[in-house]
């Protein structure tokens, strides 16, 4: 079975995803770490209740019917001041929320809303990160992104370059970039759909740790398509390392999730509240940057 990071997925008419690699438990606690005080946070999610607890805020929610959830305790709700829907004893909703956090309960300090559209907040950590730019960091060549042996620009010789990648010990990650071959209107969708996933129609991006020189030419041997190698701070396996021990920790640390960003090169956690204590506790134990924080809740204003 191949090393190859799972994170990076090609979906239908190329689109890339950063998939987390490691799912948020449905019903974990909140961030203990996160301060009380006077400051307004806001969210947009699933505020749920059944017979097993109050109103709590939801960042992760189960697929089932009714859905399932837990998360942190809302003190001030009211169901009927609000539209909601029921099953049984499960009562919910999409909802935007304004209170105050004392590190485990948000208290209301404005009537909740309906939920805004999909595209508002949501619960952090699965798309590789605020901001990830998954473009290829290496020069486009002259001419362009194209194969170089349109022998070895196949999905065997891709798989083979990834395989032989991940073997060795200073691989830090890999992902797909897309690009289009000469003649290819990227507008096109019928097109684009004709021709799939098609290996020429990608960069394949490889990081490594340490010296680089050699490191093109040992993939080359087995990858005739476009090729981007690069340097990385980090292994895939330091990345792994830590997150492991974050998970450890999510019981105490009371991380939503985490997730391996393969193209950030960095660990992303999810937390009720990026406090900057625990950004700082992570940036001393880890090295700054290691682990990437994103809050559910947001400060008002931010």
């Amino acid at each position: 079975m191949s090393r190859f990071p799972s994170a990076a997925v090609v979906l239908p008419l190329g689109v890339l995803l950063v998939v987390p690699l490691a799912a948020s438990a449905c019903g974990s606690p909140p961030d203990a770490a996160a301060p009380a005080g006077d400051t307004r946070y806001t969210a947009t999610g699933t505020v749920l209740q059944n017979k097993d607890h109050g109103p709590q805020l939801c960042a992760s929610v189960a697929e089932s019917y009714p859905p399932q959830c837990g998360g942190a305790d809302i003190v001030g709700w009211d169901w009927k001041a609000v539209g909601a829907e029921s099953s049984g004893s499960v009562t919910w909703g999409e909802y935007r929320v304004v209170g105050t956090w004392d590190g485990s309960r948000l208290t209301l300090t404005e009537p909740p809303r309906e939920a805004r559209p999909p595209g508002g907040d949501r619960a952090p950590g699965g798309d590789g990160g605020p901001g990830t730019d998954m473009t290829s960091p290496c020069p486009e060549p002259a001419g362009g992104w194209r194969p170089v042996d349109r022998a070895k620009a196949t999905e065997e010789a891709m798989r083979a370059a990834m395989d032989r990648a991940a073997s060795a010990d200073e691989f830090a990650g890999g992902w797909l970039d897309q690009h289009y071959m000469d003649g290819i209107d990227s507008h096109d969708v019928r097109t684009i759909e004709k021709i799939g996933n098609d290996p020429r129609r990608y960069v394949l991006n490889l990081r490594f740790t340490g010296d680089l020189s050699g490191r093109e030419r040992w993939i080359r041997e087995v990858w005739g398509g476009a090729l981007c190698v690069s340097g990385a701070e980090r292994t895939e396996a330091e990345l792994r390392r830590i997150q492991r021990e974050l998970e450890g920790e999510m019981r105490s640390r009371r991380f939503l999730n985490l997730a391996v960003d393969t193209v950030g090169n960095r660990v992303g956690a999810g937390v009720y509240v990026a406090t900057p204590e625990l950004r700082r506790e992570l940036d001393d134990r880890y090295g700054k940057g290691a682990v990437v924080l994103e809050g559910f809740l947001k400060p008002v204003g931010s």
